[in-house]
Parts: C-alpha cells; structure tokens; sequence
C-alpha cells in the first residue's frame, strides 16, 4: 500500500469522527465588540512576541480599543511601526526592545510599564519560535534557542508577572502555547516540548494561586491555536527538506480575537478555533489515532509535498527583515505550490 493510499485511508474515519466533534464543540469565540472595547479602554497589556504574528495582531486591536499597550520583541524599529499604528488609532503605546530569553530584559519590561502607565493589567507571553525538521537533523543550538526563548522566556515573564499581581492583588496572565500543546506534531520536537511545557505550567500556576487564595484576584489562561498563517512559516528555522508549511492554516484574526477574549473572561485553556478545539477534544477521546493522523498530515505537507528549501537557522539567533505582519501569505504561497505541482505532472 502506498503512502498516498494509507494517508486516505487514515483520513476517511477522520472525516466521519470530526463532524461529531464539531457538533458537540462550544460555540467558537465571539469577535469583540462593544462591551470588549469599553472594558478594554485605558487597561494596560504588556505584550511579547509584539513585532508581527499574534502579538502585532492583538496589539494593533488593542490599540483601536484605546488601551495602554507595551510593546516587546527584539526588532525595535518593527515595534516602533506598531505603536505609530497603535497611537495613531487613539491607543498608547511602548516600546521596549526584549529578549525575552533575557531575565534581565524581561524585568526591565515590567518596571518600565509601571513606571509609565502606573500598573499592568495584562501580560501576555506570546514570543515564540521554532526548528522544524526531524529532531535528530535539527542542530543541538537550535532546540536549546527554542527552548530558551518559548519556555523559559514564559517562566521568566510569568514569575514576575505573578509577583506583580500579587504585589497590587489582581492582573490575568495569558501564555500562548499550541494545540501542539495537547497534540505533538512530527518534526516539530523541542516546539512541541515548548508548548507542552507553557500548558503544564500555567495548570500549576492556577492550582498555586487558588491555593494562595488568588484564584478569584488572578487568572491565569493557556490559549491554544491550531497552525495559523503567521511569519512563523517565513522565518523560522528549518532542517527538513522543503518550504515552511502545515495543513489548513487558520487566519491569525481568529487567534488574535481569542486572544482578546481571554483577558476579559474566565478560561483556563482556550483552543482558538474549532479546529483546534476538534483536535483538542478528539485527543482527550482517541489519543493514539489523533497523533498518528497528525504525523500523517505533517509528513504529507512537510516532507511529501513540500518544495525543495534549504537548511537554515531563521531568526532564533539574530532577526530578520521578512515576516514583519500579522499575516505571514503562507496560504497563499501554498496555493502557488500546489499549482506548480499539478502543472508538473501535467508536463511529465
């Protein structure tokens, strides 16, 4: 049987079982409206990763709805082009150029928001990167950044987040993790590890601060998106063979809107999406068929079906000009390459 035969095969109950789930999943997210810009006005965020994907996305929003956004990421003239955006829109902006990998930047971030705006409402640790390839081509250095940078920079920007909102008695604390988080995706190892970690993290925060009697003052929320077309796709790092990419990819304004969400409602985990909340539920269901389909889907987009590309490291070491949007146009350049490859077999 040929792989292509044994992708279907796999796909076809996948099918039957995601109807199911879809019908018994929660509502999806509302976008926000009204009631979210009055309680979002004059709040102050603190944002990661605040340069492009998500957390441009979630700052620019935030900034329409006139809070008080601080701006962190490594590329500062990047953020220095969302906050004109930001204040521009009636928002106010900051920017504080971070390595969240940095202890030191990251307290840094903290008391310069303070010292600016008075208080942090909201801290959401949202920086990310990743190597994709199989875990034994990707080098040693690179799942070590990736680690730095999506777990520690989360444990860094958690622990003093924590203190603070213990220290003034209130404050939401929002970590993005993945549905990779519940569902690990082949040639995504120390990612996957990453997002795990961020998920088992904020679970034990909730259970500490509940204990502390904090449980009613502080929330503390995990938001789970399913691959979403970020530059994620355009700059990380890449030892697999081919193009950066991954299985129907959500648009970011989803995660963004959910992301929103969570810092004004009472949620422990989130999936962003019903793709993300199918996944999540089928796993808790069908764990061992949920990651075998899952290693299908990302052998088939990532390895079968990808153009060649080649080896690189991408911005876990130094940044990079590309990918500076919310959007990253990895759907598009899909599109493109599923054309070329139909022309080919044509031609052949």
């Amino acid at each position: 049987m040929t792989y292509h035969m044994r992708f279907r095969n796999t796909l076809a109950p996948f099918c039957v079982l995601i109807v199911g789930v879809v019908l018994t999943a929660s509502c999806a997210t509302s976008k926000p409206g009204k009631v979210t810009r009055e309680k979002t006005k004059g709040r102050t965020f603190i944002i990661t990763g605040a340069s492009s994907g998500f957390g441009r996305g979630v700052a620019i929003r935030l900034g329409e709805y006139g809070a008080n956004v601080v701006l962190a990421a490594r590329r500062t003239e990047v953020l220095e082009e969302v906050a004109a955006i930001i204040r521009n829109s009636g928002g106010k902006a900051m920017v504080v150029t971070t390595d969240v990998s940095n202890a030191g930047d990251m307290q840094r971030l903290a008391d310069l928001a303070v010292k600016e705006f008075g208080k942090v409402d909201v801290w959401i640790n949202n920086a990310g990167v990743g190597s994709v390839g199989p875990f034994w081509k990707v080098p040693i250095e690179e799942h070590a950044r990736v680690i730095d940078v999506n777990l520690k920079g989360v444990i860094y920007g958690s622990h003093i987040a924590v203190k603070m909102f213990m220290q003034q008695g209130y404050g939401v604390l929002i970590n993005t993790g993945s549905v990779e988080s519940e569902v690990p995706v082949a040639y995504h190892a120390s990612y996957a590890a990453t997002k795990a970690g961020i998920r088992s993290l904020t679970n034990t925060l909730y259970q500490e601060l509940r204990l502390a009697g904090f449980k009613k003052k502080i929330r503390v929320v995990t938001v789970l998106p399913w691959g979403a077309d970020t530059p994620f796709f355009v700059n990380g790092g890449n030892h697999s063979g081919g193009t950066l990419r991954t299985a129907a990819l959500d648009d970011p304004a989803k995660v963004v809107n959910t992301i929103i969400f969570a810092s004004l409602h009472r949620n422990r985990e989130l999936p962003a999406g019903w793709k993300a909340r199918t996944s999540y539920r089928m796993h808790h269901v069908l764990p061992h068929f949920t990651e075998r389909l899952a290693a299908a889907m990302s052998y088939h987009y990532q390895i079968k079906t990808a153009p060649p590309a080649p080896e690189t490291s991408g911005n876990l070491f130094e940044t990079k000009s590309t990918g500076t949007g919310v959007e990253g146009g990895v759907r598009q350049r899909m599109k493109a390459e599923k054309r070329a490859r139909r022309q080919l077999k044509r031609n052949k």
